[in-house]
């Protein structure tokens, strides 16, 4: 089959974003309400008129006559179980989705002629399809390319698109997951940065990772925190010889003493920056290292357990995410299952942009085996993908309970969790093997969830903190 073309970029639209996206960045905070408000309103409307189940949910709610708050919640995984009703366009079929997903050789194509399509990981045990039009992608490009925070001022006044630069992704780049869509969508639109934007599959054994990255020299690297610090570590022991200008990160949480050690063992500064699958581009960092959010465009509700929300400043129980960007597949507030504190004061930075913190994932890397060469360095994100992808169990937390023994528990019950867990092993055991970590053993359990971590969420990979967890 032939590739198809991406979706056509239209420069008056993708101009007029990006121009309207720098004004804001220097904007009074009351001129960016005025665009927040605005653009709830009109996403409101279109969900109104377009959606058949946003019109049943936001029924006797008249604009104008009810806040945000007073708007109904809503799950991904209910949204995904009515998916056919939840989208604007109705040639838009979650069977079809499906199916096109599935293909690995569509990555980055464009479904019905129009839309980018990714799907995601499953972190909260429901995956999930996203569907973006030209004004959401030209949205999300503008956060990307005006907000990126500027680590090396010479070279972005000199090369304001990073057309020179050389950026290594490193992660799961084997499946329609939003980054590496990016990324291919990027090769396509712009062939002369074919060459100079590489996806680096984290599946394989280190030392692969490490050599592609040798072979490539990037000037960036563009990872996960878990995976930026054990490339750290190859690079303080002189396996990794590539020496990138600057290092970004997210989808983890990014302590201070995993960025400090990255940013020593590379000698460059580290950057974090926070998105999801349900809006790519949600917060960066400026040069203070405080995070902003881009509540032009997004809207953030902390709230507790009673989805009550919180004072600025107070940790919560979830965040509600309303993307004021994409009409197509409107997201009201929605459930992230992250937690995520706005902060009440500015930053001396001058942005009129919101501080947050973000809690986010902590998953923990496992170092297995009892090999000649020692233990082996496996990555949580790399174990969760192919849990998700090769065994389709997406409810469960693994645990490292010494140094050959593992233990996959599910929440899940009956027989059909008894044969997913049975597939995840046959998975895991190939998957380990390939890594260098022969003979881990796995242990099953069903009908028991997962302990959650200090974010709230469920830890998905983690080492028990005495070695074991219950027996077997």
């Amino acid at each position: 089959m032939s590739p198809v073309a991406p979706p056509p970029v239209d420069p008056w639209l993708s101009g007029a974003v990006a121009v309207d996206v720098a004004l804001a960045s220097q904007a009074t905070a009351d001129a960016i309400a005025d665009r927040q408000a605005r653009r709830l309103r009109e996403l409101l409307a279109s969900a109104r008129l377009h959606s058949p189940l946003y019109r049943r949910l936001l029924k006797g709610c008249e604009p104008g006559t009810v806040g945000l708050a007073d708007l109904p919640r809503t799950q991904k995984a209910e949204l995904m179980a009515r998916f056919d009703e939840w989208v604007a366009d109705p040639r838009l079929r979650l069977d079809a989705l499906r199916r096109f997903v599935a293909d690995r050789r569509r990555i980055a194509d464009a479904f019905l002629g129009r839309y980018v399509v990714w799907e995601s990981s499953g972190s909260s045990g429901v995956p999930g399809i996203f569907v973006q039009d030209a004004m959401a992608m030209a949205v999300y490009d503008a956060l990307e390319a005006v907000r990126r925070p500027v680590l090396r001022p010479l070279q972005r006044w000199l090369d304001p698109w990073s057309l020179g630069d050389r950026i290594a992704f490193v992660g799961a780049t084997g499946g329609h997951f939003a980054s590496t869509v990016s990324i291919e969508r990027l090769r396509r639109l712009n062939p002369a940065l074919s060459t100079r934007l590489q996806g680096i599959s984290f599946l394989q054994p280190v030392e692969g990772i490490v050599a592609a990255l040798n072979d490539f020299a990037p000037s960036v690297i563009a990872t996960y925190p878990s995976a930026a610090a054990l490339l750290a570590e190859e690079r303080s022991s002189g396996r990794l010889r590539a020496s990138p200008s600057e290092v970004w990160t997210g989808g983890e949480d990014l302590s201070a003493a995993r960025r400090d050690f990255v940013g020593r063992a590379f000698g460059c500064p580290v950057t974090n920056s926070y998105g999801a699958s349900e809006f790519l581009s949600m917060a960066s960092e400026c040069r203070h290292g405080r995070m902003h959010f881009n509540c032009d465009w997004a809207i953030l509700e902390p709230v507790d357990e009673s989805g009550r929300a919180v004072a600025p400043g107070e940790p919560c129980a979830t965040t509600l995410l309303t993307n004021l960007a994409n009409h197509v597949q409107p997201l009201i507030r929605c459930d992230l299952g992250d937690q995520v504190v706005l902060q009440a004061r500015g930053c001396p930075c001058g942005s009129p942009l919101p501080v947050i913190d973000v809690q986010g994932r902590s998953d923990d890397t496992l170092r297995l085996g009892r090999g000649a060469s020692g233990p082996v360095s496996v990555l949580p994100l790399a174990l969760s993908t192919m849990l998700e992808e090769e065994a389709g169990l997406f409810d469960f937390q693994l645990v490292q309970q010494g140094p050959c023994e593992l233990l996959l528990r599910t929440g899940l019950s009956g027989p059909e969790a008894e044969a997913a867990l049975l597939r995840a092993r046959r998975v895991l055991d190939a998957f380990l093997e390939s890594q260098g970590a022969a003979g881990v053993q796995v242990h099953l359990r069903s009908s028991e969830p997962g302990d959650a971590g200090r974010s709230g969420k469920l830890k998905r990979v983690v080492v028990a903190p005495d070695g074991r967890l219950g027996g077997p």
